[in-house]
């Protein structure tokens, strides 16, 4: 990335590791819309060096592979041939840098990439037991969802403590929550512990309605213990009422808003029972994106209203052993799958991409295809043919078995692998 939608595929020979480097092989990413929000805001964005135009960085931060050559420094923690996760949110004494937004050498859209020290200082490289490398991509952005119903908090009157987590067996709604995110939100609030007794998740487009009910089914959650319910709010008379009406009129404990419209934040504001916590998750690249909330019921009915962005490192931790142990799979956020080729026009074009996660493979180049397309790219493509038929035999999903196919079709070797 050079600057304002300005991204290039080039390439270029990264320099030889240090003592206190690693050099990792990637093998795929996903992509994030807050990616997007860079490529929209070039230099403006937080975290993006001023140099970018004389010195590009590499883009995508849902990255994961192996691990190639350690530096001496680290050969006591870390061998070749691991297979790895990580996270990018460093915050490595006070800076902003994160891969995918701000290094010329460490991210994740490139076919190998170098972490430097301070990722391994601050635990950001991390070993991953699944068995596929999609599963290790998608751990971050679990994580972030994951992070934000950790930070979610609620209080009792008179007592100056707060008590963190979604309100246990309590009513949780995720508005603007059938995309990919919202989706990776409402399965791990089924299974996380917290036990909500009903998950409302919104939303406008009835395509992502329907197959949020086939990949994330209301059977699964009352497995779980949890009423799951999707609507449409743009069918809803009075959005308001309905949404009362569905919590027996006690409102919701936790709200969490998964899209920067201001009309969703506000009703999001308007749904919160007493002591409700509402978290704008989705961040806006608007830096004056503002919304109306209630401050009568902020004094009088407890409500607070808070944001996160990202996960730390044990939410990491968390999501990848809920993704490795099959608790959760990570593949009903993805609807698209293609090469390295295909990373910078599907960025810059990322909110015109219907479906959920767009996943990029980063040893070989293939447009960016909709899951969903396979079997009519299969009449006349046998590949895709037998590609269709693996994934319908999970559901429609990507699975680990889709993986290795396309690794084979595309000629990817993972020799180093141990």
């Amino acid at each position: 990335m050079y600057g304002e939608m300005d991204l290039r595929l080039e390439e270029f020979e990264l320099p030889e590791i240090r003592d206190d480097e690693i050099l990792a092989k990637i093998y795929s990413d996903s992509i994030c819309m807050s990616t997007y929000k860079l490529a929209v805001l070039g230099k403006k964005h937080k975290r993006a060096p001023q140099d970018m135009d004389t010195h590009p960085v590499i883009i995508g931060h849902e990255f994961a592979g192996t691990i190639i050559k350690v530096g001496k420094k680290w050969q006591d923690k870390f061998r070749p041939g691991t297979r790895f996760a990580q996270q990018p949110a460093l915050n490595y004494k006070g800076s902003m840098n994160s891969p995918g937004y701000s290094y010329r050498y460490y991210g994740g859209d490139v076919t190998y990439c170098i972490f430097p020290p301070e990722a391994m200082e601050v635990g950001a490289l991390m070993p991953f037991e699944g068995d596929s490398f999609y599963k290790a991509s998608l751990g971050e952005p679990l994580s972030c969802s994951i992070g934000a119903m950790h930070a979610q908090y609620h209080t009792k009157q008179g007592v100056y403590q707060h008590e963190m987590g979604l309100k246990k067996g309590g009513n949780l709604i995720i508005m603007g929550g059938c995309g990919p995110m919202g989706l990776g939100a409402a399965a791990y609030a089924c299974v996380s512990g917290y036990d909500p007794k009903l998950i409302v998740v919104t939303d406008v487009d009835e395509e992502k309605i329907r197959r949020a009910n086939e990949v994330l089914s209301p059977e699964w959650a009352r497995g779980h213990g949890t009423e799951l319910l999707y609507v449409n709010t743009a069918e809803m008379t009075n959005p308001w009422q309905s949404l009362m009406d569905i919590s027996e009129g006690h409102g919701y404990d936790d709200v969490l808003i998964y899209v920067p419209v201001p009309s969703v934040a506000e009703l999001g504001n308007q749904v919160l029972a007493y002591d409700g916590c509402m978290n704008f998750f989705s961040g806006p690249s608007d830096q004056e994106f503002k919304a109306k909330i209630n401050l009568y019921d902020c004094h009088y009915n407890a409500t607070h209203i808070m944001g996160t962005t990202g996960g730390n490192n044990d939410d990491l931790i968390e999501a990848n052993q809920l993704i490795a142990k099959g608790i959760i799979d990570p593949a009903i956020m993805i609807t698209h799958v293609g090469g390295l080729d295909s990373v910078a026009e599907s960025t810059c074009n990322l909110p015109n991409m219907k479906g959920g996660k767009k996943l990029a493979y980063t040893q070989f180049d293939m447009p960016m295809t909709a899951i969903e397309d396979f079997g009519k790219l299969g009449e006349t493509d046998p590949f895709f043919k037998e590609l269709d038929a693996c994934c319908r035999a999970h559901k429609g999903l990507w699975n680990p078995e889709a993986e290795k196919m396309i690794f084979a079709h595309f000629g990817v070797t993972m020799d180093e692998l141990q």
